[in-house]
């Protein structure tokens, strides 16, 4: 019984390389993030849309959104400026794209770990929106 579980186990990992990389929200603390973000020890990936981005996104956050990531003739392109020693927290709405960019960038060598509170929990934690007068110096 045990060598026929560990034989579809085997078999499943050849067949399904990704199925072995499940990817969860990160447990990281928001103030954390937004601490390591500030420090420039990490990098706020926006992997939601143009269209989303510019109705409003956070003040230190990079758009790459997940159409490019996905898009296997533009991953490449998409990624030029991520740096695989670089710690990347990426969020969308809602958290769902969050986990499927984690997952497309781990498979790429990034270190990468997805944000379930989306843009608008964000603002509410504290994160500042670009553009907005208080954070202007």
């Amino acid at each position: 019984m045990l060598r026929a579980s560990l034989f579809c186990l085997a078999l499943t990992t050849l067949l399904f390389p990704s199925y072995g990389l499940a990817v969860d929200h990160t447990k990281d603390p928001l103030a954390e993030v937004k601490q390591r973000v500030q420090e420039k020890k990490a990098i706020l990936l926006d992997v939601r849309e143009q269209k989303e981005w510019d109705e409003g996104h956070l003040k230190d956050a990079v758009l790459l959104p997940l159409s490019k990531i996905q898009s296997g003739t533009e991953l490449k392109d998409a990624v030029k400026d991520l740096k695989k020693d670089t710690l990347i927290y990426c969020h969308c709405r809602a958290g769902r794209r969050a986990l499927t960019a984690a997952e497309q960038l781990i498979k790429q060598g990034y270190d990468v770990r997805a944000l379930k509170p989306g843009y608008e929990e964000l603002l509410k934690a504290g994160f500042d929106k670009a553009g907005d007068s208080k954070n202007s110096k």
